[in-house]
């Protein structure tokens, strides 16, 4: 494998795409018009899922370029390299291994790495965690009074939180009688107070997410949390009440076993996950412990597997059938060609409702980089803003910017066939009349109406312009039988590889972070002149020294 990225704007790819792009006119009414077979040429089955990718601005021309130019930058020999465990993360020394942890047990060829077989790693954690879940579920864990778990709250931050939590809510239906579960991550002290409002702290367990134990907002939170046990349980102020106490209603999910003890949490109730995965690719972890406790060992492993059937995909199948790689390089398309910023992810199904927030991290954390994996400049613009909102809540709020603003956002819209609640109003099917919104919304962006369309319905002559919708907005649309949880891990290991081929193509190491580092170094900096210290307060510049002194004034 090639220590230095391959400067996609060299190939002769990029150089025919460019050319291409400065003749190239949209025209998806034309598009369908001439060409029969586009929606069922441009669909693709992805083990659950249906992609129907014919609402996209791209040409049978642009496509072949586009793959084209992954066959140029080498997305081939990066996929394998990042398979079979080399270090790809080059500024950690790092393998890029979150694919491991959903291999099924026994596959062959086993798995070693450095020395180490990491099938067997992987499967141990794995075995460890379905039967604490399995203690848990069945009422066999206990707390300090004999009473079973009703609530779990996890404490992490970043992808110990964003990943269970979306998770979690997506899966609800298949969360066993009884059980909650809770998450808590922000450092502000309001969400610790809302999250253990109302709980029972004889039937509450708290999970701590930490591969170092040192996160400052987790490990705060869990010492708050800690407190609020020992006060809410009446606890006697001896050390081995305490530590009973927290025995019983702590567990951790880190490798920092000396940390953890510390804590009061016995090392046997950690559950560890390794380097070579990173936060926002660890729900399929042991970071997935609370996810695994919900719903039970086996739908965790439902879920495992839908990864896999996509990692599969990913890994086998020709770059002009590969689902993750024709999304990957549409968005280079869109980003580096057509001009667009920003990428919408429309959830037809509110057990989504987290799925954006958690394609943020996962995307804008990964490939929101200016240097290369040589720590050379990039030579191109890199990155995408993802957002967005479940259908048909963002209708009401921000589809106008969409179908008649000036900007290009392309937007994957995402839907199941059979509820989890199939409700009727009348003899209307709900969920039929649900998903006609998402059927007609994308055929609105892609077609649009025309100013003689407008005028046929009678519309006033002055008004026409403002009520012509352009059309061309691209869409991809996604389609599953039921949002199962081997379809949710099927969703989210297709973004994780579109994620992967874009940063391939724009030369950039997708999994370090250290763009997250120079904030929380500084916090930590100017934490004393925030709590008084006039000496720190004199230290900074002029705008935050302002701004400090007139927070203190208002905090008094």
């Amino acid at each position: 494998m090639s220590t230095q990225p391959i400067d996609a704007t060299t190939t002769s790819a990029w150089q025919d795409l460019s050319e291409h792009e400065s003749t190239f006119t949209a025209d998806l009414r034309g598009w369908f018009a001439a060409d029969a077979g586009r929606a069922e040429r441009l669909s693709f089955p992805l083990a659950d899922l249906h992609v129907d990718l014919s609402k996209n601005l791209v040409t049978d021309d642009t496509l072949a370029l586009l793959k084209r130019l992954a066959d140029e930058v080498g997305l081939a020999d990066r996929l394998q390299a990042m398979l079979r465990g080399d270090h790809i993360n080059v500024t950690e020394d790092r393998a890029v291994l979150h694919t491991a942890l959903r291999r099924p047990a026994g596959k062959q060829p086993a798995l070693v790495v450095d020395g180490q077989d990491i099938d067997h790693d992987v499967q141990e954690v794995l075995a460890k965690v379905a039967a604490f879940a399995d203690k848990v579920r069945s009422g066999e864990w206990v707390g300090v009074t004999g009473q079973r778990v009703a609530t779990v709250v996890n404490i992490g931050i970043g992808g110990s939180d964003l990943g269970p939590v979306m998770a979690y809510e997506a899966l609800k239906p298949y969360v066993q009688d009884g059980l909650e579960v809770r998450f808590v991550s922000n450092i502000d002290p309001t969400d610790l107070a809302e999250k253990v409002k109302g709980l029972d702290p004889t039937t509450t367990l708290f999970i701590v997410a930490s591969k170092t134990f040192g996160t400052l907002e987790t490990l705060t939170n869990a010492r708050l949390a800690r407190d609020w046990l020992w006060a809410q349980l009446g606890t006697p102020d001896d050390d081995d009440a305490r530590n009973e106490a927290v025995a019983k209603h702590f567990v951790a999910v880190s490798t920092a076993l000396d940390k953890v003890a510390a804590f009061g949490i016995d090392p046997a109730n950690a559950f560890g996950f390794w380097d070579w995965v990173g936060g926002r690719y660890s729900v399929d972890s042991a970071i997935g412990t609370s996810l695994a406790i919900a719903i039970g060992p086996d739908a965790f492993r439902d879920f495992l597997a839908g990864f896999h059937a996509v990692d599969e995909h990913f890994a086998t199948t020709p770059f002009e059938r590969n689902v993750p790689v024709l999304m990957g390089l549409l968005n280079i398309w869109y980003v580096n060609f057509l001009g667009a910023h920003t990428h919408a992810v429309l959830p037809y199904a509110q057990y989504l409702h987290r799925f954006p927030a958690y394609l943020q991290q996962l995307t804008m954390e990964s490939n929101g980089k200016s240097v290369r994996w040589d720590g050379e400049s990039v030579t191109t613009t890199t990155g995408e803003v993802f957002w967005g909102e479940p259908g048909t809540n963002g209708q009401h709020a921000f589809y106008q910017l969409i179908h008649q603003g000036t900007r290009l956002i392309p937007a994957d819209f995402i839907a199941v066939a059979n509820p989890a609640h199939p409700l009727k109003d009348g003899d209307t099917d709900v969920h039929a009349l649900f998903l006609a919104n998402f059927f007609a919304q994308t055929k609105a962006l892609a077609f649009g109406k025309t100013a003689d369309e407008v005028r046929a319905e009678g519309t006033d002559e002055a008004i026409v312009p403002a009520r012509v919708f352009s059309g061309n907005r691209p869409t991809t649309s996604i389609l599953a039988a039921s949002l199962t949880p081997s379809v949710l891990g099927q969703l989210i290991a297709l973004y994780e590889h579109i994620t992967f081929v874009q940063g391939v193509v724009w030369g950039i190491d997708s999994f370090d972070q250290w763009g997250v580092e120079l904030g929380k170094k500084l916090a930590l900096e100017v934490a004393p002149a925030v709590q008084g210290d006039a000496a720190a307060l004199d230290a900074q510049d002029p705008s935050t020294k302002a701004l400090i002194t007139r927070y203190l004034e208002l905090r008094s």
